[in-house]
């Protein structure tokens, strides 16, 4: 009997000796599982998946995320003691060979569940030696992985045909829905399927693959897991296959969301119905967009900056648009689309209210643009100037805030302006010197609807939520209110605020934008050529605009609440005020003040009222001008009896050419004095257009020759520059004529400005006589 023992533990221990050496020689081969990468949208929809080097597309799943029927059916068929045996089923290999034996051939098997796992880890022919390495991996398995990890590699890597392995893929591939969706008579189907993925396959062997799944059912019933009623039920259920279900939404966000993440099932937070719907958008704008043509929309919910749909391009499978390159991330120039910020930040600054009195005049000094429209409109209001997109107000609102700080504060902010190579910060900021992307842009919009706080765009669900102080929210929605065309306090309903949007068109037509603000999402529009190329009659508000109020209608469409439809619930911050100011001065005073020439109701930010912008190069304070009056009134030296000090309120120089001849300051000012006249004026001469044709006469062409009117100035100082609808032409002294040949018919604005800040303009049109 010693002997016996003594034998006995000899080979056990030789025998697990061999297994820890084997085990350690031989390890399982668990990194060859790979998973494919897929991506989901927020209620977990599968919208995209990238298969592994081989091409195989799995699916990764875990127990919970599969149907409980599925998991009922698979143990009961393929393993009822699954939980009770340690890899290998004596009593079920002893019944195989009995059975096998007895019918002459193969009636069942005696692979248990971790038996197939470690075949489908590593392929064996059908051979003892082949059975025998897989009963030693199933021990193996047994070994070192709990139960539901072995059953996880299963449901995982089981075949189903083709290119798919796995339930999770499988559930996908024929049914178009998760494997928590299966039914029981869709749970029976995909337990049978493995079995002999090849010959069963629905999609080709529709009826093999019910006469499987009946089978199925059969063992279900004959151990009692369900119900006869179910089994009836499922025996009747028709085969309801989908199209060969291939993920394919949001491309561009898949492929991007790989760099974000290492995690093999990346769950963004895309509202695949809103995803959806705007690719179908962009497919029917092909129809109409110019040829090579691309368009990006974005939406994010604001309220949480979760990313609800991305559109990187017009198709993905376009190559003459593109389709392949991101225009949601790519760097182009936003033009207009900055303004608000300038404006905004300027609020903020204390240098301006929503009516303060800015200038739509030419340049004659440094950064000289022109407007859109190639004209200019003079006088207008700071709410004006940004619901029209004018750029010379904006140029003056960045001169006077500094574009190094302009962009050091949006840095700050996580939104960063792509200079061109070595630039520095300029004027030529604020429209479009300066590159973003479109992602960019809509995360620096949050700052309008966050009460003045920017925050990144959240495109994954465990994306944090991150906020950088940007303005105060009262600036911010100060802003807002000028953006949506509501800046004048008499449209104000407290707890409400229209959709505000605001565009922008890039130099030569390249790029369009239009960025809008719900009472729930920021949405971003962009069309253009991807390769910089530009597009005639292309603008933000022609061509953009109508795609973001498409967008914008369907989601307010889409909202429950009817009561959000149309109006955005915000509240007014405390730091906001309304108060009557008064122009050229931009401040507070009586409606009968000789100098409130005209009075206008403002959004006033932390109870300032700041004064009219200094213009450069002009010859007094802005706003004011200072003289002594005796007691007729007159304009007397400061030495001279009864001299008093007076101030009055002056337009500022260069906007003369736009203002009533009662406005103007030949006008405004007092008579002088002959008996004790000042010792000099601060004013210059008047400078005026002389030409041969009074002002809206029209010149004529004769059979398209060239035609060279003679215009010159009179009255100013200095250098004067000339201006034709907006553009620089060229400039000369005083007395010279105008050197400018006409050749086309059109009409036409002239504007001369002199080294004092003086203007005038003179518009007139020119015709051609056959």
């Amino acid at each position: 009997m010693k002997k016996f023992l003594k034998t006995f533990l000899f080979f056990t221990l030789f025998a697990l000796t061999a297994l820890f050496v084997l085990d350690r020689v031989f390890p399982l081969p668990l990194n060859d599982a790979r998973m494919s990468r897929i991506v989901v949208s927020s209620d977990n929809s599968l919208f995209w998946r990238f298969a592994d080097e081989e091409g195989i597309w799995r699916y990764p799943v875990e127990i919970k995320d599969v149907s409980p029927a599925y998991i009922e059916a698979l143990l009961t068929y393929e393993d009822r003691w699954f939980y009770k045996h340690m890899g290998i089923n004596p009593f079920s290999i002893i019944r195989a060979v009995i059975q096998n034996i007895s019918q002459g051939k193969t009636i069942s098997g005696a692979s248990t569940l971790t038996m197939q796992t470690a075949r489908i880890l590593e392929p064996h022919k059908k051979s003892i030696g082949g059975k025998i390495k897989q009963i030693l991996r199933a021990v193996q398995l047994e070994w070192h992985l709990s139960k539901d990890e072995i059953l996880t590699i299963y449901l995982n890597r089981a075949p189903y045909g083709g290119t798919i392995e796995g339930i999770g893929a499988a559930s996908w591939s024929y049914l178009g829905k998760t494997p928590l969706e299966l039914s029981h008579a869709e749970a029976a189907l995909m337990t049978a399927l493995p079995q002999s993925p090849s010959r069963l396959r629905p999609d080709r062997y529709l009826d093999e693959a019910q006469k499987a799944r009946d089978k199925v059912l059969d063992r279900l019933q004959k151990f009692n897991v369900w119900d006869k009623k179910t089994i009836k039920e499922a025996k009747e259920e028709n085969i309801y296959l989908t199209s060969r279900f291939i993920p394919q939404s949001a491309p561009i966000l898949a492929r991007r969301s790989l760099q974000m993440t290492n995690k093999r099932i990346i769950k963004t937070n895309i509202d695949i119905s809103i995803q959806q719907n705007l690719e179908e958008i962009a497919l029917n704008a092909k129809s109409t967009l110019h040829p090579a043509t691309s368009l990006a929309m974005l939406v994010a919910d604001h309220t949480d900056m979760s990313v609800k749909a991305y559109i990187g391009s017009i198709d993905f499978n376009d190559e003459s648009r593109f389709g392949h390159v991101d225009m949601v991330n790519a760097i182009r120039s936003p033009c207009s689309a900055l303004k608000p910020f300038i404006y905004a930040l300027a609020i903020d600054e204390g240098l301006i209210h929503s009516e303060s009195l800015l200038q739509d005049t030419p340049r004659i000094y440094g950064y000289t643009p022109q407007n859109f429209n190639t004209a200019f409109s003079g006088a207008v209001s700071a709410s004006e100037a940004l619901g029209k997109s004018l750029n010379l107000p904006a140029v003056q609102l960045i001169e006077a805030y500094g574009p190094k700080k302009f962009m050091a504060k949006l840095s700050n902010a996580d939104i960063s302006l792509k200079l061109p190579p070595y630039s520095q910060p300029n004027l030529a900021v604020i429209l479009g010197g300066a590159g973003i992307s479109l992602d960019k842009l809509v995360s620096a919009y949050s700052a309008f609807a966050r009460g003045g706080k920017i925050s990144p765009l959240r495109y994954l669900a465990d994306d944090p939520l991150i906020e950088y102080d940007f303005i105060d929210s009262g600036a911010a929605w100060i802003t807002r209110r000028m953006l949506s065309g509501e800046a004048d306090p008499a449209f104000y309903r407290r707890g409400f605020l229209s959709f505000a949007y605001k565009t922008g068109t890039s130099y030569g037509m390249r790029d369009a934008w239009a960025i809008g603000i719900s009472s729930k999402y920021i949405i971003g529009v962009w069309i253009g050529r991807p390769d910089g190329t530009p597009v005639a009659e292309q603008s933000g508000a022609v061509s953009a605009v109508p795609f973001l109020h498409q967008i914008n209608n369907y989601l307010k469409h889409k909202q429950t609440n009817s009561f959000l439809l149309n109006d955005y619930l915000d509240e007014k911050p405390s730091s906001v005020s309304v108060k009557n100011i008064c122009w050229p001065s931009g401040q507070t005073l009586e409606a009968d003040n000789i100098n409130c020439r005209v009075q206008k109701r403002a959004w006033i930010f932390n109870d300032l009222t700041p004064p009219t912008l200094f213009t450069y190069g002009q010859d007094y304070e802005s706003g004011w001008f200072t003289y002594y009056a005796d007691d007729k009134g007159e304009m007397t030296a400061y030495y001279c009896k009864n001299a008093l000090k007076k101030r009055l309120a002056l337009w500022p120089v260069s906007l003369t050419p736009w203002l009533p001849k009662k406005e103007q300051i030949s006008s405004r000012l007092p008579k002088k004095s002959s008996v004790c006249p000042p010792l000099e004026e601060n004013d210059p001469t008047r400078m005026l257009i002389i030409k041969n044709v009074k002002n809206d006469t029209i010149f004529t062409i004769k059979n398209k020759e060239e035609l060279t009117p003679k215009i010159s100035s009179q009255g100013g100082r200095g250098t004067r520059w000339w201006f034709l609808n907006g553009e620089l032409i060229t400039q000369n002294k005083e007395g010279e004529f105008l050197n400018h040949k006409f050749t086309k018919e059109g009409e036409y604005q002239l504007v001369v400005i002199d080294e004092s800040g003086q203007s005038d303009k003179s518009e007139f049109t020119v015709k051609n006589i056959k």
